[in-house]
């Protein structure tokens, strides 16, 4: 991670024996620990979220290449499906649209009341 040599981290631990004194050093030591593991554990959600958007977006830009590509690389089976359940939205549609018109209470009968 940092390019630090043994020789360079004992000199960084007896500069801090030396500054901190042997009462305050380990409870700083645990503190930089501390420190470093909430770190790593932020770029670790960080770079899974990142990981999680990017896959969203090769998804997203697939499905795009998809539909511009249409229809037209379907099989006859797959098309003949597609085909059938179009009739079935529109027949449904119609009935759905002939029962409003029979439910739609008339202007006359309001008059009457």
């Amino acid at each position: 991670m940092f390019d630090i040599s043994f020789g360079q981290l004992l000199l960084v631990m007896i500069l801090g024996l030396v500054v901190l004194g042997p009462e305050r050093l380990p409870v700083a030591i645990k503190t930089v620990a501390g420190w470093i593991k909430v770190l790593r554990r932020m770029s670790a959600t960080v770079q899974l979220e990142l990981n999680k958007e990017l896959k969203l977006q090769e998804l997203q830009n697939s499905l795009k290449k998809a539909e511009q590509s249409g229809l037209k690389t379907l099989t006859p089976e797959i098309q003949a499906s597609i085909d059938d359940l179009k009739r079935v939205t529109e027949s449904l549609q119609k009935e759905i649209d002939s029962a409003a018109h029979i439910d739609t209470p008339t202007h006359s009968d309001k008059d009457k009341s």
